[in-house]
């Protein structure tokens, strides 16, 4: 079969924040751009996400004048991140925090409107340099404006949701901030089907905002269904990819230079037991399989953090189903989470991140499960438990009982009802204190924006005393994976002693993230793609 070519200025392998910031980042200074997609959905994880991201010492917060300093941040990132390998060197971290304005302009410039999740707290709040509303999203946007790209967008939500609603809606008929919450969603969504728009928030609004610069407006191309074959090399230096478009080999030359942005490897079964020993249970992009990781890996290039995920706590699926992700509901009042004996094992309320951590170091294979009483049942919005037809599944197969007492459940879920017993005895003696003696939950203020406020004297903790019980299983899930290649304060593509695969950069989950092994804040994963992609662009024009 005849190949064809094609050359432009820079080839962006990938279409989620990390992309789309290179290929702004690229239009910007005045370069032409192809991404290509290896799926039939643009979009990537940003676009099935929160759309969150996280970005300390920003301009709209400096308009605000909400304090925050490039030395806090930094301080911030030292206390909680460290620097557990190269990735996450001092270097890495100020080129990040150093970054965020040119991103956050430019953007602006190209038409993005971005608004601050203002309650929404650092993970560590109370560490040295946390704070509250660092994260930035972008503000809802009309899908209708991007036409027929729309029907092949990856976003799960078609809704005008922002950040800060999340948390309210989840009370949104047991607090009065959760129903006039409720009430905002309603009405925004009602105004903009008055006015004739599809309006969509969060992660969608993220990624139709960027396709709408990049793509309508900035005269990139795309590509669907493209998948990345190989990169073309001349002298050591990456010139161009081979890519695999409308079922024919088309070999991309890029005078500029190549960015990986294409996810990581959380849907790859054979490299998740490798790599992390569990087979995963993800809740990103199903094209997510890793190879442009390994295309760069067997061109020389330097991996780092393959052991880790951007992991979390995550109902397990109905049969044929996807895994729910669980970030607000795990906190509510009158819940725990106990391991496969019956016992408490972790702060339910703590970051994902380190909840999921504590799972894989208590029990990698073991059965968990989400115990709630009535009240939370019925004061709370599960989203995990809206399908009636789904929940009806779990049943079927054990993930879900139900009991009208404690003691029944405990032996639907085949935990030893003795130590279940003492667990829940000893829980709601906390919660009637307010002190949670065994894992401090509701001590931090991350922990309490998840809390019910009208829960005394601990928002997080509220005794399960009344029937019916329920309990859901759960399981190790994430987010995506945290490894790759190694990356420079440019995005450039790095070897194992430290030199550059000139022309090749890499950024978002196909880069070894910054963040090492912990998560600062709300948009952690897609605050720095979107850096590290501006900064690649930046590299490459000057080029």
């Amino acid at each position: 079969m005849d190949r064809t070519e094609r050359t432009v200025d820079v080839v962006v392998v990938g279409t989620g924040g990390a992309g789309f910031a290179t290929a702004l980042g690229a239009l910007d200074a005045g370069l032409s751009v192809l991404m290509v997609e290896s799926t039939d959905k643009w979009g990537g994880s940003t676009a099935m996400s929160g759309g969150g991201m996280w970005l300390p010492d920003n301009p709209l917060m400096r308009h605000d004048r909400v304090g925050d300093s490039r030395d806090e941040a930094l301080t911030y990132l030292e206390a909680t991140v460290g620097e557990v390998g190269r990735a996450s060197s001092r270097a890495r971290k100020e080129a990040f925090v150093d970054g965020v304005d040119d991103f956050v302009t430019t953007a602006q410039r190209h038409g993005l409107v971005f608004t601050r999740a203002t309650d929404y707290p650092d993970y560590y709040p109370e560490l040295p340099g946390g704070k509250i509303g660092r994260a930035l999203e972008a503000k809802p946007f009309d899908s209708k404006r991007i036409g027929d790209w729309w029907e092949s967008c990856r976003a799960l939500l078609p809704l005008p949701l922002k950040t800060d609603d999340m948390w309210e809606l989840e009370r949104a008929w047991s607090t009065p901030g959760g129903f006039v919450r409720g009430a905002r969603v309603v009405f925004r969504t009602l105004g903009s089907v008055v006015r004739g728009q599809r309006s969509v928030g969060i992660g969608a609004a993220l990624a139709t905002r960027f396709l709408d610069a990049v793509v309508i407006r900035g005269g990139a191309t795309l590509w669907l269904d493209s998948p990345l074959e190989s990169l073309t090399t001349e002298d050591g230096r990456v010139v161009g990819v081979e890519v695999r478009h409308e079922g024919s080999p088309v070999l991309v030359r890029a005078r500029r230079g190549v960015m990986l942005a294409a996810g990581g490897f959380d849907h790859n079964r054979q490299w998740r037991r490798a790599h992390h020993g569990i087979d995963g249970s993800p809740s990103g992009n199903p094209g997510n399989l890793g190879r442009p990781i390994q295309i760069a890996q067997e061109l020389g290039a330097a991996l780092e953090l393959m052991d880790d995920a951007w992991w979390g706590a995550s109902i397990a699926p109905a049969p044929g189903g996807d895994p729910t992700f669980l970030v607000g509901e795990r906190s509510l009042p009158h819940s725990i989470m106990v391991d496969a004996r019956g016992a408490r094992f972790a702060n339910e309320s703590e970051s994902y991140v380190d909840l999921g951590h504590h799972m894989l170091d208590h029990d990698p294979d073991g059965a968990y499960w989400l115990v709630a009483d009535a009240r939370h049942a019925r004061r709370y919005l599960r989203n995990y438990a809206l399908d009636p037809r789904a929940t009806k599944a779990m049943a079927a197969e054990g993930s879900y009982v139900r009991a009208s007492t404690l003691a029944e459940l405990g032996r639907l879920m085949g935990v030893d009802t003795e130590v279940f017993r003492s667990t829940v005895q000893r829980f709601n003696g906390f919660a009637r204190s307010g002190v949670d003696g065994d894992f401090a939950r509701g001590n931090s203020a991350y922990d309490r924006y998840y809390g019910d406020p009208l829960v005394h004297p601990n928002p997080n903790l509220g005794a399960l005393e009344r029937g019916p019980f329920t309990a859901f299983r759960v399981v190790i899930g994430d987010l995506g994976t945290k490894g790759g290649v190694l990356t420079d304060v440019d995005g450039r593509v790095l070897r194992e002693d430290g030199g550059v695969i000139e022309g090749l950069y890499a950024a978002g989950n196909t880069s070894a993230s910054v963040m090492g092994r912990t998560y600062p804040g709300p948009g952690s994963t897609i605050g720095p793609a979107v850096v590290f992609g501006m900064r690649a662009a930046r590299h490459m024009a000057r080029g």
